[in-house]
């Protein structure tokens, strides 16, 4: 016999009327004859669990609040995760009758309950779509410039970068919009026409702190030397830069650089281990930017994108050449990106390792950096002459001042025809009589001050910037409409796909009011994903959904995981996942794929960490390669994946809680119930002695944390066998002490009662039940992406349009973005 908790009289009487009108609707009082059997024992008004309440939840559904339960119901239905494994269950034909019944009144909702889906707020461009817009008006990178740098760190919602919402406007960042146009106008547009110069350096390459005393002994700066990668803690030689031009080039333009480099001693005797780098692979010489005003000029620096790199001949010095843009004032700085981990450790690994090499050498005060380099086998780039030319001449004019001010350059009887051309593409819309005033006012007020006329044309160029029509996306389509006009939605369709302003096929579809037709705007989506602009979109979606901008937020110990380090590995987890995902999209294949998957893509680091055999034939400059996955249960899918793995990982150690948190939010697009007020800790065991999944079972045996975790650690459990970096093990870390490391258990069970043994067990759960909300789950974040905001309850009855549209074509993820942009949530207000 079932007890149930007491209710007023009253209540009950309320109950049985209700349910007693509701028996005229179809399918009604089959809902409330399945609520009562399986859900109200724990859902009723009196108890509420997990703050659910069903008991007056009834059919035809009348409100917004009623789309939210229905689509809780089904959540939970379709994931078997309710009612609980020791509960009454309804059998499968009962569960599926109900789950269609409460989506046909979720469908037939549509039409009833009042549209209350929000609308975008207007929302200005963020600090990655800015630096964008800028590269497509000027026709050149502009992350040389570092233009936001000093911008306010921005504040993702939901890991979202694009919420209008959440992308405020202060007053110091409006200063810094002002000071980013003038820095941008001038250095590009504003320098004076210089003739080429030249310069040679072939000595005086002085180098700081510990590098200073022993290179002055061994050659006199003779050469300039790189001993280490730039990412190591000591910063002793992974920038080499020149003394004698600390100044920097003198306007900002293309040079040629000569560099005369020898790759020494990759033959060394010394053990490998000592630097942590593969000796099979050729040394490689890489250039960046410095700005010795900025700070150590042999430190890292805020700007220091890659500029060029080459393979180092091992035999003799040979002459490298490299063409590369620099900003006025800036130095080149060169760089190993494929050096020994450091090189402080490496002299005092081979001073105790090796000193017997050079007794009888030197006094007993051991084997300095000194010694080594006249007589040891210490590996390293050696530089004995630099040969700097430029600016270089670009046939036609620069790419900024063609770009800017078109073929030809900046004209002065056609200067206001030229800012207006300019201002229409970065207003990304037809330019208004006010507009153009105020363009015309500009330009000639500076006139009127007495400056020349490309200068009065570069200071409107700046006002245009620092517009509210360009920082923001302000909409011109009339208020009382609420489709977005053709210009609008160019405006969303481009920025959603390449972060940038519409090209000129866009922008003439909308000048030809073509893009109201679904058909067209699903042309111009198909035709701007073949371009590679889309690889602005892949970053920035991937970051999002996957919490990837996140990865490096917490990195592991240094001294413990020095391949993290010492190989870059946050730069090859991230391009993994995006060349996957940009392969789906290019393919039009299943996203069923990002659940599991018979390949991925690797290069030589990741094949490595992931113990893949490709890591024996594979060699740095093949880069990345998609490599076969066929009979590997290590690995396929997102959840393989080093990125993912690192990013649901705290650094130092994993918790089934966390990333099971990380899959339910990220895969399944269920939120966690908030935590209870008063949470009992998890014991810590700082011994070893006890697992994680030994400690979490005493935590849940708390029925106040019982009921969350139920949830949340079966899907944790089925990635322990990955440690905080993504690599795959078989036991634990070793405690303290002569024990082993005690072994990983990464079985689990789900509410449902389905079971799996480990990880590879898990991933095919995952397809056989949980596709349809993982689906859905992609659905909303690309929407609330490309729409500029979170999705509302109403909104789901477009989700179900693009899911069914999806379904029907194989789950193909182009498909699903294409239809995403072709629904009412994207050409909407």
């Amino acid at each position: 016999m079932r007890v149930r908790c007491l209710r007023p009289a009253w209540l009950g009487l309320a109950f049985f009327v209700a349910a007693a009108r509701a028996a005229d609707v179809p399918g009604a009082a089959a809902l409330s004859v399945f609520l009562d059997q399986y859900c109200l024992k724990c859902h009723d008004a009196a108890t509420e669990k997990g703050d659910r309440e069903f008991e007056t939840f009834r059919l035809p559904l009348a409100k917004e609040a009623d789309l939210i339960a229905a689509k809780d119901i089904v959540d939970q239905l379709t994931l078997r995760e309710m009612p609980p494994r020791k509960s009454e269950q309804p059998g499968d034909d009962e569960r599926l009758a109900m789950i269609r019944l409460l989506r046909e009144n979720i469908a037939a909702a549509r039409g009833r309950i009042a549209g209350t889906a929000d609308r975008t707020v207007m929302r200005r461009l963020s600090n990655r779509e800015y630096e964008h817009t800028l590269a497509a008006l000027f026709g050149r990178r502009v992350d040389t410039l570092g233009l936001t740098a000093d911008f306010p760190k921005e504040k993702a919602s939901e890991h979202i970068d694009t919420i209008g919402q959440s992308l405020v406007t202060s007053g110091f960042l409006l200063d810094q919009y002002f000071s980013a146009a003038n820095r941008l106008v001038e250095t590009r547009l504003g320098h004076p026409a210089l003739p080429p110069q030249t310069w040679h350096f072939t000595g005086n390459f002085v180098q700081y702190e510990e590098l200073q005393g022993p290179h002055k002994a061994a050659f006199n700066f003779r050469y300039l030397c790189l001993y280490e990668q730039p990412n190591t803690d000591t910063r002793q030689g992974g920038y080499g830069h020149i003394e004698d031009f600390l100044k920097g080039v003198p306007v900002s333009g293309l040079y040629d650089i000569e560099v005369l480099a020898q790759a020494m001693h990759r033959d060394t005797h010394y053990d490998p281990a000592i630097f942590g780098i593969d000796f099979s692979e050729p040394f490689l010489l890489g250039i960046v930017p410095g700005d010795a005003s900025k700070n150590h000029i042999h430190y890292p620096q805020a700007i220091e994108p890659l500029l060029a790199q080459a393979v180092v001949p091992d035999a003799q010095p040979e002459w490298l050449r490299f063409r590369v843009w620099l900003e006025a004032g800036q130095t080149p700085r060169f760089i190993f990106p494929n050096g020994p981990y450091e090189s402080r450790a490496s002299v005092l690994q081979i001073n105790r390792r090796y000193k017997d090499e050079f007794d009888g050498k030197y006094a007993n005060a051991g084997v300095s950096r000194t010694h080594l380099l006249k007589d040891g086998k210490l590996p390293h780039i050696r530089i004995g002459e630099i040969k700097i030319a430029g600016p270089v001449a670009e046939p036609g004019g620069s790419a900024e001042e063609v770009a800017v001010f078109g073929p030809g350059g900046f004209k002065e009887k056609q200067a206001l025809d030229q800012l207006n051309a300019f201002a229409a593409r970065a207003f990304r819309r037809p330019l208004t009589r006010d507009d153009r005033a105020g363009i015309r006012k500009t330009y000639e007020l500076r006139l009127k001050e007495k400056f020349p006329p490309r200068q009065a044309a570069l200071d409107t160029l700046k006002m245009i910037l620092c517009s509210p029509s360009f920082l923001y996306f302000s909409e011109i389509t009339p208020e009382k409409e609420t489709r977005l006009g053709p210009y609008d939605l160019a405006n969303r369709l481009s920025y959603a796909l390449w972060s940038e302003p519409p090209d000129r096929e866009l922008t003439a579809a909308a000048a030809a009011g073509k893009l109201k037709a679904p058909d067209e705007l699903r042309r111009q989506a198909n035709r701007l994903l073949t371009d590679d602009r889309v690889a602005a979109f892949v970053n920035a979606f991937v970051d999002s959904w996957l919490s990837l901008r996140d990865l490096g937020g917490m990195p592991p110990p240094r001294e413990t995981t020095r391949v993290y380090y010492a190989e870059n590995l946050p730069e090859a987890m991230k391009t993994e996942v995006r060349l996957f995902f940009r392969d789906l999209l290019a393919r039009n294949g299943s996203l069923h794929r990002f659940l599991d998957a018979d390949y991925t893509f690797a290069d030589k680091r990741l094949a490595r960490l992931y113990n893949l055999p490709e890591q024996k034939t594979l060699r740095l400059a093949d880069g990345f390669q998609r490599v076969n996955l066929a009979g590997n249960r290590e690995r396929g899918g997102l959840l393989g994946m080093a990125g993912v793995l690192t990013v649901s990982a705290n650094g130092v150690e994993t918790s089934p809680v966390t990333r099971g948190v990380w899959v339910m939010e990220n895969v399944l697009g269920i939120k966690p119930p908030p935590p209870p007020d008063v949470v009992p800790a998890i014991e810590a065991d700082v011994k070893g002695a006890t697992t994680i999944r030994e400690r979490l079972a005493k935590h849940r045996a708390d029925p106040v944390c019982a009921e969350c975790h139920r949830k949340i650690d079966p899907l944790g459990f089925s990635l322990e066998n990955f440690d905080p970096i993504g690599r795959w093990r078989a036991t634990y870390p070793k405690p303290k002490g002569n024990a082993p490391g005690l072994p990983i258990d990464a079985s689990g069970e789900f509410g449902s009662g389905e079971t799996y043994a480990g990880f590879s067990d898990f991933k095919r759960l995952l397809l056989a039940g949980r596709t349809e909300p993982f689906t859905r789950h992609l659905i909303r974040q690309f929407l609330s992406y490309a729409a500029g905001r979170h999705l509302q309850p109403i909104d789901e009855f477009v989700v179900e349009d693009i899911y069914q549209a999806v379904a029907k074509d194989g789950f193909g993820l182009r498909t699903l973005v294409v239809e995403s942009l072709a629904s009412d949530i994207v050409r909407s207000r």
